[in-house]
């Protein structure tokens, strides 16, 4: 017992010495988890940001200007005008996602297709090949707009051409179908109200009175949205799951490097002195693992530390955080005695292992949430220990879950880690056979 904690305490030793790796390890995941918690929303008090619009208008129309106010007025978007050709330059140099043309003549043309269906006049959208997403908003919010005006447009009494053309474009009353005669109806009380209504505002302009107001008369959107942000923790935060993520990635190199560093003392020599020394091959292999279970659990403790000081990251459950950080802890000692175990040279081992984290972490959904990821994709990963890992850390930070809901976590964590390690042990006691 004595030699195996003396073991222990050089590489603590060992590596608390060791300036760099400190930097690499602590520093840069917490400048990484940073950067990219500030894209996933922050602290999650910054509002959502306005999404930049390029606005051809073309059209001078009343109807079409109306369009162009309602765009600029909306809370969602930030729209300046441009001339087509700054429109396309724009998108074409990433300076602006998208970029709405209204031609000359739209006002018009919209408002006589509106009950046609046909000659229906287009509206250009140039658009940033990389922002699709921002594309469909955009189209959905142009939308409500248009629909709005137009509407307006042909059911109050400035529409009353529009309607009396709709009406001759239909044939005569016996030779209409069973939807011509309805729509014929519905035109029809529509010019007796547009008529009416055209006739009380010129009332009241005669009586010198403000007619009442009834509105815009045009469609808008039935309903309003009223939105919550729900979890069983504290209000979302950003930089949780981005420590989650970079903390896991930085501490699975840790352990890479601990294997590196038993392969380097193997072509050394020293790992053979150790041996002839009176400690058994499997005292020294579980010094270096409770070492490496020791670096990484303080790392991981170390940056949420960073983030619940700096980034006011909330940690819901201590007992939970703890089991966590100490069950991955575990697994990535195991991981590094595996690579130490099976890797031939320190320079072929360091590319392989450098490949598996990077491939372990991408598929674990520490860059980008794993719930971004297709259905299958999402399945799939679950038989990769950083899934479990980022999830369960997740799970004791912004989803406030406590220590039963990080036990599956956990328990996933501790058997990669006797998987690994078993695997590791068995390699290195067949090798010491020979």
């Amino acid at each position: 017992m004595t030699a195996l904690i003396a073991l222990i305490r050089k590489d603590l030793i060992l590596y608390v010495n060791d300036k760099r790796a400190l930097m690499l390890h602590l520093l840069m995941p917490v400048v990484l988890a940073a950067f990219f918690g500030s894209l996933f929303g922050g602290g999650g008090e910054s509002k959502t940001s306005r999404i930049d619009v390029g606005l051809v208008l073309l059209d001078q129309s009343a109807n079409a200007r109306k369009i162009a106010d309602g765009l600029k007025a909306d809370s969602n978007l930030r729209v300046a005008e441009l001339s087509d050709a700054e429109a396309q330059a724009q998108v074409r140099a990433g300076k602006l996602p998208v970029a709405v043309v209204i031609p000359a003549g739209f006002g018009e043309h919209s408002a006589s297709a509106l009950f046609r269906g046909r000659d229906k006049p287009e509206l250009p959208v140039y658009y940033d090949p990389s922002q699709s997403t921002v594309l469909a908003m955009v189209k959905g919010l142009l939308t409500q707009h248009v629909m709005e005006v137009t509407s307006a447009a042909v059911m109050n009494g400035e529409g009353s051409q529009t309607v009396e053309r709709y009406l001759a474009e239909l044939p005569a009353a016996r030779d209409r179908s069973t939807e011509q005669a309805q729509l014929g109806d519905f035109l029809a009380s529509l010019k007796k109200f547009q008529d009416e209504r055209a006739a009380t505002r010129s009332a009241a302009a005669d009586n010198a009175k403000p007619a009442a107001d009834a509105g815009s008369g045009g469609m808008s959107i039935p309903y309003t949205t009223h939105d919550q942000a729900l979890s069983s923790g504290p209000k979302y935060n950003g930089y949780a799951h981005s420590f989650a993520g970079m903390g896991v990635q930085f501490i699975l190199f840790m352990g890479v490097n601990m294997g590196i560093n038993i392969l380097l003392d193997r072509r050394q020599g020293i790992w053979s002195r150790l041996l002839a020394a009176p400690v058994s091959l499997t005292t020294l292999v579980m010094g270096r693992a409770v070492a490496g279970a020791i670096i990484a659990t303080g790392l991981m403790c170390a940056m949420f530390v960073c983030a619940a000081l700096i980034f006011k990251v909330e940690i819901t459950s201590l007992p939970g955080f703890i089991g966590m950080a100490v069950c991955f802890g575990l697994m990535t000692a195991a991981f590094g005695l595996l690579i130490a175990a099976f890797g031939k040279t320190p320079e072929a081992a360091r590319g392989i292992a450098t490949f598996a984290t990077l491939i372990m972490v991408m598929l674990g959904g520490a860059w980008v949430p794993s719930f971004v990821f297709p259905e299958w994709m999402q399945t799939a990963t679950l038989v990769v220990p950083t899934r479990w890992a980022v999830d369960g850390l997740d799970a004791v930070t912004w989803r406030g879950l406590d220590l039963a809901g990080a036990a599956p976590a956990m328990a996933v964590q501790l058997g990669f880690a006797l998987l690994f390690g078993g695997l590791a042990l068995w390699k290195f006691l067949k090798d010491q056979q020979r």
